[in-house]
C-alpha cells in the first residue's frame, strides 16, 4: 500500500512515522521549511512507546504531480487542523486519483461534507485517532503520554472492504494500535460528543477537569454539558451506548484530574482554535433540529469572543 501523509507534525508525523519505520511505502507532503528539517535530520519521534530517528521520503507541492504520474497513491492520510482543511484539500488534490482513498483523522464531523464534495463520498473513509502529540521547535515529533491509536472504517457499503483490510494490515505491521470499525460513524459520534463536552467545559472555565469538579456545582455543570452533546447524537441517529457514556463521564468528572482539551492549551497560548469545527458545529446541529443547548451555546459564545479578540 502506497501512502501519502499530509504534513509531518505531531499526529501525521507519529502515525506516518511508525508506518515508515516498519518499512511501509510512505511519503510526507510538507512545506519547504519542514522538508529541509527532514532532509537534515530525518523524522525524529520522541515517545514513551519508543523513540525513532529515520530518513523518510518527503515531497513539496511542486513535486507531487510528477510523483503521482510515476506511481499513484493508494491512500492519503489527512491529519491537519480543522482551520487548515480547505488549504489541505487543495494540497492533496493532485494525489487523489480514481483508486485513491482519503482517510481523515480530524476531530468532529464537519470535514466529511467538504471532502465528499471535493473527492466524492466513495473515496472518503471515516476515521479518528487518540493521541496527544506535537512538533517542537527542532522539528521533533513529541508523543505525550502512552495512548496512540487510530480507528477507521467504511461510512457506507461493505464494512470489511479490501481497502480497509489493507489499511489494517499496514498498521498491524507497524505495531500501531488500531481498530477497523464496522460502525465508524458510531465511533466518531462517541468521541465527538465526549471531546465537545471536554473542550466546552475546560475552555469556558479555563481550568482542568479536576479543578472544575472541585467547585460548587462543577460536577453538575459538566454532567449537564455532556448530556446536551449526547442529546444531539441521539437526534442525529447515533445514540451513545451506555458503556461509552459511563466511560466519558468517568473522565469528565474525575476528582483531581489534570485533563484539559488541547483546544484550551491552544487558547491559552493565543493560537488559532478549532472552536467552530467542534463546539460551534455541535451547537449548529442542535439548532437545526430544535434542541436547546444552553451550556454549549454559552461555551460557543465564549470561543467566538476569543476568536474575535485574537483577530483584532
Amino acid at each position: 500500500m502506497r501512502i501519502l501523509v499530509l504534513g509531518a507534525g505531531g499526529t501525521g508525523g507519529y502515525f506516518g512515522g511508525r508506518l515508515a519505520q516498519a518499512g511501509g511505502d510512505v511519503s510526507f507532503l510538507v512545506r519547504p521549511a519542514r522538508a529541509a528539517q527532514l532532509e537534515a535530520g530525518g523524522l525524529v519521534i520522541r515517545s514513551p512507546l519508543g523513540d525513532a530517528q529515520l530518513p523518510v521520503r518527503h515531497l513539496v507541492t511542486d513535486q507531487l504531480a510528477d510523483e503521482v504520474a510515476a506511481k499513484p497513491f493508494d491512500m492519503v492520510l489527512l491529519a491537519c487542523k480543522a482551520y487548515d482543511l480547505d488549504s489541505s484539500i487543495d494540497a492533496i488534490a493532485p494525489a487523489v486519483g480514481e483508486h485513491t482513498s482519503v482517510l481523515p483523522i480530524l476531530n468532529g464531523l464537519r470535514q466529511y461534507g467538504v471532502l465528499d464534495r471535493r473527492f466524492g463520498a466513495a473515496r472518503v473513509l471515516g476515521g479518528l485517532c487518540f493521541i496527544s502529540a506535537a512538533k517542537n521547535s527542532r522539528g521533533e515529533v513529541l508523543h505525550l503520554g502512552k495512548p496512540a491509536s487510530i480507528t477507521f472504517g467504511e461510512r457506507e457499503g461493505d464494512p470489511h472492504s479490501a481497502r480497509c483490510r489493507a489499511i489494517a494490515a499496514a498498521f498491524a505491521g507497524a505495531g500501531v494500535e488500531h481498530k477497523h470499525s464496522a460502525q465508524i460513524l458510531q465511533d466518531i459520534w462517541i468521541k465527538y460528543s465526549f471531546l465537545t463536552a471536554l473542550a466546552a467545559a475546560t475552555c469556558l472555565m479555563r481550568a482542568s477537569v479536576g479543578t472544575i469538579v472541585a467547585a460548587d456545582g462543577g460536577r453538575d455543570f459538566i454532567e449537564r454539558l455532556y448530556a446536551e452533546c449526547v442529546a444531539v447524537a441521539e437526534v442525529a441517529g447515533w445514540p451513545i451506548p451506555p458503556d461509552a457514556r459511563e466511560n466519558a463521564l468517568h473522565t469528565l468528572t474525575q476528582a483531581g484530574s489534570t485533563v484539559t482539551a488541547s483546544m484550551l492549551r491552544d487558547l491559552q497560548a493565543g493560537q488559532r482554535i478549532e472552536g467552530e469545527h467542534i463546539v460551534g458545529d455541535m451547537v449548529q446541529r442542535a439548532q437545526a433540529v430544535g434542541l436547546d443547548t444552553p451550556l454549549l451555546s454559552t461555551a460557543w459564545c465564549h470561543l467566538q469572543a476569543y476568536q474575535a479578540e485574537r483577530r483584532s
